[in-house]
C-alpha cells in the first residue's frame, strides 16, 4: 500500500516540462548531494547524511522551477528534510529509500553526470539507489551488510 501510495505520488515526474536526459548544473548539484548522503549511510554516518541531507536541500532550492516543477522539488526536499532532522540511522535509511526512488525517476528524465549512473538494487530492502559506481556498497544497511544488492541499470 505504501509503495502504491509512493509511486502513484511521483508518477508527477513523468511531467517534466523538458525533454528527457536534458542536462542541467543545479540538478547535477542534487545528485552530487544526493551521492554524499548515501556515503554517510554506507558507513553508518548519521551525522553525516544529516549534514548533506541540509546540503541537498539547499541545492534543491537552487532548481529553477522552469527545469522541475515546485512540487517535484517539494518531494525531494520532504524526503531530505527527514534525514536531515533524524538523528535514527534507521529512519534515515527509511527516508533515503523514498529520496532515492524519487531521484531515480529524475535519473531518467535529467542526465546527472557526465559519467555513468547506476541504479543498484537491495532485495533485503527492496529499495533501489543511485551510485556513481558499479561496486554495491549498500546504504540500508551500511557495514553490516555492505555488498548485498546488485546493478538493476546503468544511464549513460
Amino acid at each position: 500500500m505504501k509503495k502504491l501510495i509512493f509511486t502513484a505520488l511521483f508518477s508527477v515526474f513523468s511531467t517534466f516540462n523538458l525533454s528527457a536526459q536534458m542536462s542541467d548544473a543545479s540538478i547535477s548539484k542534487l545528485y552530487q548531494n544526493y551521492i554524499i548522503i548515501k556515503d554517510a549511510l554506507v558507513t553508518d554516518n548519521s551525522d553525516g547524511a544529516s549534514k548533506a541531507a541540509n546540503d541537498f536541500i539547499k541545492s534543491a532550492s537552487m532548481v529553477d522551477y522552469k527545469v522541475m516543477s515546485e512540487g517535484n522539488l517539494d518531494v525531494l526536499r520532504k524526503d531530505a528534510s527527514t534525514i536531515a532532522e533524524s538523528r535514527s540511522i534507521e529512519t534515515q535509511r527509511e527516508s533515503f529509500a523514498k529520496l532515492s526512488e524519487n531521484m531515480v525517476a529524475v535519473a531518467k528524465n535529467f542526465k546527472l553526470s557526465n559519467d555513468s549512473v547506476f541504479v543498484l538494487y537491495c532485495p533485503m530492502a527492496d529499495a533501489t539507489w543511485l551510485s556513481a559506481e558499479k561496486t554495491i556498497k549498500n546504504p540500508f544497511y551500511g557495514k553490516s551488510m555492505l555488498t548485498c544488492g546488485s546493478v538493476k541499470k546503468e544511464l549513460k
